[in-house]
């Protein structure tokens, strides 16, 4: 292995440097061949050069060095011969040497290189063998830099420095500051490394430091761009390609598939809803009707292509910056997003793209004038109308022929935002639409104004006729429709939705039982004042659906009255919330042969004194209690169980949380006899926990929504709470059965099964209730009386309570309700609980002797029956026969009292005498529920 050396002679090792400089930093240096050095890349036996100490720099050689220099000094063995590139045209040399540089030139003469020179220096780099070359490493193992050419400026490798001498001469690297070939620094820095980087006079850029060698370089990023550019012309390419326009008889068939259907319980259908489009051909629409509308949407619609690209920029920068992803968009885009189905409405970049294919090819393949007819009869003008014609005959009376330039710039102008505009309008703001009719005058001046320049100046704002209700909504449908309305808007699915989406809508209403709940209150109310309103709800308990109603006659009619008086009309529950304190209760462990008070008044802390009302005994069970409706018992099992047990019972029943905690808040203990505010489906529904085990089930409308692609996207809640124990339920069914086989309810007793239920009579008998169950159906019928003016609450009779006309209604309703199903027994009594008397049990009464001509009855010395006059708890008026109890033959006089309402005794004959005409009623509003002072059951 041999080394290179500026010594004086090759010794196989560096030796030390001489002259001024000190030693030179030993280690291995690769050298291109210089002048003068044999072929092969190891330089001559020379002595080192001399030098300026001061500087650094090399002196200028004399001239005997460069003769010494220029020759050749072979290694032993070895004849040296300069290596030749292929294709090399000079011949080679035939001797062993090469003369020297200084011969064939004149004394004195500067000496000049070879031409070809460089070339050899350059190409002798990579001809030294791996055995010539020297060692990586020097004596103590430290590396060090390798320039391109002795003596000349190049990029060397960056060496971790080593031991070295006195800082020497020469151009000094980030290797040893003594001397050696050429680097990237000056060389008469301090050892080791030397100072940064720094480029090299004719050499190669310095390598990047901190964040500017992260930055690719320029050639790499334009390719890149490029890449990228022709791999998104290219899917759009293939996007394009793969859209395909849908047949007009898709497209048409698409457009007026868009209303929704609604459908009975049993599948048969019930209405529809959603405006067909009416087609109109273009020629049919006025000319300065189709001005207005291009100039309001797309004034530049006959020329562009289809697309608008800074409508497609906003749009992007939309979807970048995360708002919404629609606007800007040319009349053809509208058009295909309205007229063609895979086009859906979300707001996405997917649809965005497909929409701008399909523009753009629609543009191709049709004519400007087939997509203008197809937009106009397709566009959602507002008042659910979609296209021009029908938009025409919705706000103004008349077709699209018949249109007046002010009435064709109102139309044009409520495209932008048909739904809000209604909104605005429905509530008499009309400045949104004045503002937009303003804007489209302007527009058509500017589009044409020589032919329209006179229109901003001259044309009016025209008053739209007042909107027109949907013929879906006439009689009961309208009820019905409303309150699966509201329950689909409560889901996600608004009415815009629902009539343009297509959807077949299936719900809970039984068509045959809307209509004997209908005739159960037409018929057993018939010839009472018009004051007088009546709402019935039926619920199936197993699963919670609203079967059937009764809110009112015709939702539309010659006298609308869409006020529904099931779902709305929201009113004290009185006696009839008690079957809720009555469940707490028993859940609270307390058996009903429990005794509580008959005393009166009770007075309870934070709450007006309750009474009964009449006389009542000092004490009795809960069965008698519950029977006959007694306050006293009822509010003192309220202050004993804690009113937030009886409000979560009835919470989780489903019942209103805000009227149950404001009825807490304000009326405290009168809680418990029935101050907080229902509604007939809420009380229902809530009995439901009785009548199915302590169940409850959402009360709902809707059993189930198909979209067009036949995927199910609402379903009902099937899954039950339960609300109270199974024997709970049992129990309390026990003592609801009592209030109609013999208590205030007996009106409303079947032939054929048993039922269980509860009255109510809110004080004055201003509201009147009877809510009752079999296994299979919950119903409830409320009444109340209000002034048609002022809204206010009125008497509705000293002798109207629950147990009289509402519990004939639902006598009335449930007997064809009930018709053809099976009779179903309650569950078995379960006893549970341990008695808890709040009131000493009364001693019970001797055994009546032979002379005793009324006996009493009863095991605990109470009669069965009891005395009580129905829901107010009142006295037995006539010898065992309770008021309004039609069963009981109180009609004949023996009770000393005639049954006014039903003198005959037929359970769904109207009652009686025909009120005093009145005048017509004003418009309807739900009075706020009257405070219980002085209240009675």
């Amino acid at each position: 292995m041999s080394y290179s050396s500026y010594g004086p002679e090759p010794t196989g090792r560096p030796g030390p440097a001489e002259g001024a400089g000190g030693s030179a930093r030993p280690g291995r240096r690769r050298r291109s061949s210089q002048e003068g050095a044999p072929a092969g890349g190891h330089p001559a036996h020379q002595p080192p050069p001399e030098t300026s100490a001061p500087s650094g720099r090399r002196a200028a050689p004399p001239r005997g060095a460069e003769e010494t220099r220029s020759t050749s000094q072979a290694p032993p063995g070895r004849q040296a011969e300069p290596r030749r590139r292929g294709g090399d045209p000079r011949p080679a040399p035939t001797g062993g040497f090469r003369p020297p540089a200084s011969e064939g030139r004149a004394s004195g003469e500067p000496r000049r290189r070879r031409a070809e020179a460089a070339f050899e220096d350059t190409q002798s780099i990579g001809q030294v063998s791996r055995e010539a070359r020297p060692s990586r490493r020097d004596v103590s193992g430290t590396e060090t830099s390798v320039s391109a050419s002795p003596g000349a400026p190049g990029r060397s490798r960056r060496s971790r420095g080593g031991p070295a001498g006195p800082a020497g001469s020469g151009p000094g690297g980030q290797g040893p500051g003594g001397q050696g070939p050429g680097g990237n620094g000056p060389g008469d820095g301090p050892p080791g490394d030397g100072p940064g980087r720094r480029r090299a006079r004719g050499g190669e850029p310095p390598r990047r430091r901190g964040w500017r060698r992260f930055v690719p370089n320029w050639k790499i990023v334009t390719v890149g761009f490029a890449v990228v550019v022709a791999g998104v012309f290219g899917m759009i390419a293939v996007g394009y390609a793969n859209t395909e326009l849908p047949t007009d008889q898709d497209a048409q068939e698409e457009a007026k598939s868009l209303g929704s259907s609604f459908y009975y319980a049993d599948g048969s259908y019930m209405t529809r809803l959603g405006t067909e489009r009416r087609m109109v051909k273009l020629e049919s629409v006025p000319e300065f009707a189709k001005d207005a509308v291009v100039a309001a949407e797309n004034d530049t619609f006959w020329s562009d292509a289809g697309i608008s690209l800074s409508g497609i920029v906003r749009s992007a920068w939309s979807t970048a910056t995360g708002a919404q992803v629609q606007g800007a968009s040319t009349i053809t885009q509208q058009m295909a997003r309205s007229y063609f189905k895979g086009l859906s409405k979300e707001r996405s970049v997917k649809r965005k793209i497909t929409e701008i294919f399909i523009a753009v090819k629609l543009d191709k393949e049709w004519s400007k004038e087939r997509v203008l007819e197809f937009y106009l009869n397709t566009i959602p003008f507002g008042r659910n109308t979609y296209g021009i014609e029908a938009a025409a005959r919705e706000f103004f009376g008349h077709g699209v022929k018949d249109l007046t330039p002010a009435e064709a710039a109102y139309l044009a102008g409520r495209i932008q935002q048909p739904g809000q505009f209604d909104i605005s309008e429905e509530k008499k703001d009309f400045s949104g639409t004045k503002f937009r009719f303003n804007y489209v005058l302007k527009q058509m001046a500017v589009l044409n104004p020589q032919k329209y320049g006179s229109y901003p100046a001259k044309l009016k704002f025209p008053e739209p006729e007042p909107r027109k209700a949907s013929s879906a909504f006439s009689g009961l449908r309208g009820y019905m429709l409303t309150e699966a309305l509201k329950e689909l808007e409560s889901k996600g699915l608004s009415r815009s939705m629902i009539e343009t989406g297509g959807y077949k809508i299936y719900t809970t209403f039984d068509k045959k039982l809307m209509l004997a709940a209908k005739a159960a209150v037409k018929q057993t109310t018939a010839g009472l004042p018009r004051e007088v309103h009546t709402g019935l709800a039926a619920v199936d308990p197993t699963n919670g659906r609203v079967v059937a109603f009764y809110g009112g006659d015709n939702y539309l009619g010659k006298r609308p009255d869409q006020f529904n008086e099931a779902f709305q009309a929201r009113k004290q529950a009185a006696s009839a919330f008690k079957p809720y304190v009555l469940a707490a209760w028993l859940e609270a462990g307390h058996s009903l042969q429990s005794y509580v008070t008959g005393k009166q008044p009770l007075k309870l802390e934070g709450t007006t004194p309750i009474s009964n009302g009449h006389s009542t005994p000092s004490s009795m069970n809960i069965i008698y209690a519950t029977q006959h409706s007694i306050n006293t018992a009822y509010g003192q099992m309220g202050a004993e169980v804690g009113l937030d047990a009886v409000k979560r019972i009835a919470e989780d029943a489903g019942l209103s949380k805000e009227s149950l905690q404001s009825s807490v808040d304000e009326h405290r203990y009168l809680f418990s006899i029935g101050s907080a505010g229902v509604t007939p489906v809420e009380q229902a529904g809530g009995y439901s926990i009785f009548a199915n085990s302590g169940k409850h089930y959402p009360t709902h409308t809707v059993v189930k929504v198909i979209d067009r692609e036949k995927v199910q996207i609402i379903s009902e809640d099937k899954t039950p709470k339960q609300v109270i124990a199974e024997e709970v339920a049992a129990d309390a069914v026990v003592a609801l059965k009592s209030v109609v086989k013999g208590g205030t309810g007996t009106a409303a007793a079947l032939p054929d099964r048993t039922v269980a239920g509860k009255t109510g009579t809110n004080n004055d008998n201003k509201e009147a209730w009877f809510v009752g169950f079999t296994p299979q159906l919950s119903a409830a019928v409320g009444i109340y009386k209000e002034n048609r003016k002022t809204g206010a609450e009125l008497p509705l009779g000293s002798s109207f309570e629950g147990g009289t006309v509402p519990a004939r209604v639902w006598r009335a309703f449930m007997s064809e309700a009930m018709k053809g199903k099976p009779v179903k027994d309650f569950p078995t009594p379960s006893n549970i609980g341990s008695p808890l008397d709040l009131a000493p049990k009364p001693v019970p009464t001797p055994t009546p002797t032979p002379e005793d001509e009324f006996p009493d009855g009863g095991g605990d010395g109470w009669p069965e029956g009891g005395p009580d006059g129905g829901d107010n708890g009142g006295g037995d008026a006539g010898e065992g026969c309770l008021p309004w109890d039609d069963t009981c033959g109180n009609n004949d006089g023996g009770g000393g009292q005639v049954d006014t309402f039903d003198p005959v005794d037929t359970p769904g004959r109207a009652a009686t005498p025909t009120p005093t005409p009145s005048p017509e009623p004003a418009q309807r509003r739900a009075p706020a529920a009257v405070p219980p002072d002085a209240r009675r059951p």
